[in-house]
């Protein structure tokens, strides 16, 4: 079973974030993501019919990836997911019935947060990680300033506006990893472009965490 410390074990901290993506496209999309190197992949629950979207990956790759939802806002919905094969809820706010339901269901859970406040209440509600959010408007020096307050070991991942340029100054504050949408993953791209966005994206973090 999957824990906040083997999260990231084995596998890049990156989070491809397929808003829009449909159940047709969930072997092509997740097949060429893993086979670039980003294993883990989030399923916006704003998308179309996406647990069986989740479902379908699930069942094609098995332990290869790491799959769940975004944007999961309501307790019901984190069952749905765990129904689906889904083992990881990313929310875009940190509501402690949703973590609490997560936790519960033997799930990884990555609230969105922003201030202390918020970063404190995720935390002491079970939050696996914390997905900073919207990381363009929070940036690098607000994050080491912000987490000079939280425990060394925690999971951080920067999402909203993350491209492959922003990684070095992001990591430099040490954030643990990236949350990639629409820099990675719009809809309708043909397979071959999200390959190689995918490819570009991997190149660019590994050079980067030489």
């Amino acid at each position: 079973m999957l824990n906040k410390n083997n999260i990231f074990n084995s596998r890049r901290p990156l989070i491809a974030i397929l808003r829009g993506i449909t159940p047709l496209e969930a072997e092509s999309v997740s097949d060429v993501l893993i086979e670039a190197g980003i294993k883990i992949i989030e399923v916006p629950l704003n998308s179309p019919k996406p647990y069986e979207t989740i479902e379908r990956m699930v069942k094609f790759h098995g332990d290869k990836g790491i799959f769940g939802a975004g944007t999961v806002l309501k307790d019901d919905e984190v069952s749905k997911v765990a129904d689906a094969g889904g083992n990881i809820i990313v929310s875009p706010n940190s509501n402690p019935l949703i973590i609490k339901k997560t936790k519960d269901l033997n799930m990884l859970s990555l609230p969105g947060v922003f201030t202390a406040s918020e970063c404190f209440q995720a935390l002491d509600a079970g939050a696996d990680g914390l997905k900073f959010f919207p990381a363009s408007l929070l940036k690098p020096k607000n994050f080491k300033a912000l987490s000079a307050v939280l425990p060394n070991d925690i999971i951080s991942v920067a999402v909203g506006g993350i491209d492959e340029i922003s990684f070095s100054s992001w990591i430099e504050v040490n954030i643990t990893g990236f949350g990639l949408g629409s820099n990675l993953y719009k809809p309708g791209m043909l397979i071959d472009d999200i390959q190689a966005k995918a490819e570009k994206i991997v190149k660019a973090y590994d050079n980067t965490v030489k």
